[in-house]
This record gives C-alpha cells, structure tokens and sequence, in this order.
C-alpha cells in the first residue's frame, strides 16, 4: 500500500489533492464567464429600456482621445481579447489539441459546416436587401465562454472529449471568424498607416526569430503596431491576432528551456482572467444593450434578426453535426471518446450560442446604421438563448443514464477559457 501511494504521489503533480472553496471550483469550471456574460447582458438591456437608457447611450457615445466609449470597448479593449484569442491558437496547433492532423479533422470539418451552413440561410433570407446581405458572416460564429459554460454546468452528463472537441471547434472557428473580418470587413485603406504595421510586424518577427524573449518589447511594439493598424483601415482588433501570432513559444525538449514558461505561456496566463472576467463582460454590457421601444414582434420575422436566429439555431446544429457525421462515417475523424451521438448533436446546438463574436460583426456589418444594429442584436440574444436551452436540454437527456465520474482535462488543454 505505501507503495502504491508512492507511485500516486509521484505521477500526481497536485498530490496530495486540495480543498477548494466552492467559489473556486465554480470559477474554474468555465461556467463563470459564461454567467458573468449572461448577467451583463441582463443588465445592458434592463438599463437600456429604463429611465437610464439615455444615460446609458450617453455614456456610450461620449469622447475620449478622439474617440468614443464604444470605441474604445470595441477597438481598444477588444484587441486585448484578440490577442487571447490568437495565443490560444498558436498554442493549440504547436502543442495542444490541433498539435496532428488527426486532432484536427473532426473538429475543422464540424466548424468549417458550422460556418458555411449558417452563412447560407442567411444569405438566402436577406439576398433581396444589398445592405442587410452585409451581415452573413453574423450567425457562423460561436461563442466559446457560453458554451462551455453550458457544459461546466452539466458536469459529468458530458465527457470529457466533448469538452475538448468543443474548445478546438470554437479555436478554429475563432480563426475563421479573424479571416472574415480582415477579408471582408475592412475599410479604405491607407497605405502609409500599412506600411507602418508591415514594419513593426518585421520587427516582431525578427525578435521572434532571433529569440528574443522579453515581453515588455513585445507589447510595447504591439501597442504601435495596434495604432497603425487602427488608422490603416484594416479592423483594430486584428492586431491583436498578428502580435499573438510572433510571441515566443519554446517547442518541446529546448535546451535549458521549461515550455510552461515561456512568453506565449506567461502572457497568455496573466491574460485570460482578465480577458474573461472584465473584458468579455464589458463588451457585453456595452453592445447588447437595445431599446425595445416601440418594437413589434413582427421585427423578428424581417430579415436580419430571423436569418441571425435560423442561422444560429438552424444552420448551426445541422452545419456541426451534419458535417462531423460525414467525417466520422468517411473515416476522416473519430468519434469523440465515450460520446454518443445524441450528445454530440446537443454540442452542436450549443454551438448555436453566437454572442460575443455574432455581436461584434454585427457591429462591423452595420456599423452605419443603427436600425440594423439594434435588429442584429434582438437576433444574436434570441437565437443564443434559443440555443442554449435547447442544447442543455439535449445534452440533460441524452446524459442521464451515460453519467460518468468527472475527469480532468489534458494539461494541454486550457482549464478556464471564455470567447
């Protein structure tokens, strides 16, 4: 017996194991950012059809620096939240869940359907409306902090390898979501303010290159790199994904080198529960709010907020599983271990949850005009909660009698990640 404890201890890096507060555990469940999105949320709509909306628009619009507050949410704090993003990316192909081919197959084939099929009902419903047909790129997002959060609150209903499949769907639908914007949501562009951005990105590169490790440098040549960028004309936030992209990660077995704590690591930990709990909320807060007023339920059957909601609800679950069924009866992935198929369709109604990223096109989409940006965002909320009900319901059936007991994630695989 002792020396079985032994072997445990000594294969176990938190052993013996640790008490946690129950506050603890909620927060790194993932579930958290999740409820922390849906209250600010909550809130932005209270606030904005209450006595305080004007104050609240108000807020919203004042300058700062030249720009405004929303601005500022969506440009500034945004690049930030990018920037996660990008670091997540970076790590999961190097050396996580996307490090093989084999790991990628399912999860890019469900998300690249969980983008095209939604694209499609949208586009159809609003192909007769030129200025309306801007906004197909809404739906074909997923928004990983609700639901994983979804899932943190099942527990043991859902194995283990749904929540890794999830994570690297959402990854690669973020990453497909960034060629979206930088391909067909950018503006005129300056070639001056290009310029500037093509040369701090070489010199990131090259500090990269040559090993370079101080972090500092980097952000600082970021936050440059972020002012050329905002002024070039391409989206602001971009930049945030290109600097991730040159952050050193040292590969496996480096000499003298210990991978964990690498710049890539370091940033990327000091980052989340910023970008999760503060960021992400504030976002929401600042864009979900809409005013209701004088707002007919009709309004939903116009185009873009139905299409949003279809595509959402619709196009999601049939583009995820639909194509994820294919790969795994043409042999180009594998099931996930110890899942069912009536619990990988409830994934992919989950993947129907559109917020922050749906939100924050929409934005780009209909930047210009107002009455389109508030439909997108009756649209975003209805079709999410439509979503994410469902998709718990599902996956509550589907795992009543398949419960099993929790198991930890792979250390390659991030324990809190909110989108």
């Amino acid at each position: 017996m002792a020396q079985q404890t032994d072997e445990i201890e000594a294969h176990t890096p938190d052993w013996p194991p640790k008490r946690r507060s129950p506050l603890h555990a909620f927060l790194e469940s993932g579930a958290a950012a999740g409820v922390l999105l849906v209250f600010s949320a909550a809130l932005a709509l209270t606030i904005a059809n209450s006595a305080l909306g004007i104050v609240y628009f108000t807020l919203l619009e004042a300058k700062v620096a030249g720009l405004s507050v929303l601005h500022w949410i969506n440009d500034a704090l945004m690049a930030v939240f990018f920037l996660v993003v990008g670091l997540e990316i970076k790590r999961e192909f190097i050396e996580g869940q996307l490090a093989t081919w084999s790991r990628r197959a399912l999860p890019a084939l469900a998300a690249l359907g969980g983008m095209i099929a939604p694209a499609l009902i949208y586009a159809t419903l609003a192909r007769s409306d030129p200025e309306a047909l801007r906004g197909w790129a809404i739906p074909a997002a997923t928004d990983i902090a609700f639901a994983l959060g979804v899932l943190a609150i099942l527990g043991s209903r859902v194995p283990v390898s749904l929540k890794i499949f999830l994570t690297a769907l959402a990854i690669l639908d973020d990453l497909g979501a960034i060629l979206i914007i930088a391909l067909f949501y950018s503006g005129n562009l300056s070639l001056p303010m290009l310029g500037g951005a093509a040369a701090c990105l070489a010199v990131l590169i090259a500090l990269n290159l040559r090993g370079v490790r101080l972090l500092p440098l980097y952000l600082a040549i970021g936050a440059l790199l972020w002012f050329f960028v905002l002024k070039s004309g391409i989206h602001a936030t971009l930049a945030g994904v290109a600097l991730a992209l040159t952050i050193p990660l040292a590969g496996r077995g480096a000499e003298s080198d210990e991978p964990e704590h690498s710049p890539l690591h370091t940033l990327e930990h000091r980052l989340h529960p910023w970008s999760s709990y503060l960021i992400v909320p504030v976002f929401g807060f600042a864009n979900a709010g809409v005013s209701i007023a004088g707002m007919s339920p009709s309004l939903l059957l116009t185009p873009v907020p139905l299409g949003i909601v279809l595509g959402l609800f619709l196009g999601k679950q049939i583009g995820v599983f639909g194509f994820a069924w294919l790969a795994v009866r043409l042999g180009l992935g594998t099931m996930p271990a110890k899942a069912t198929w009536a619990q990988l369709y409830g994934v992919s109604l989950l993947c129907g949850i559109g917020f922050t990223m749906s939100l924050f096109i929409g934005a780009l989409a209909f930047a210009n005009n107002a009455a389109l940006n508030d439909a997108t965002k009756i649209g975003v909320l209805a079709g999410s909660a439509l979503s994410a009900v469902i998709g718990y319901v599902v996956l509550h059936i589907a795992g009543r009698h398949l419960a099993i007991p929790e198991e930890p994630m792979p250390a390659t695989v991030p324990r809190k990640r909110a989108r």
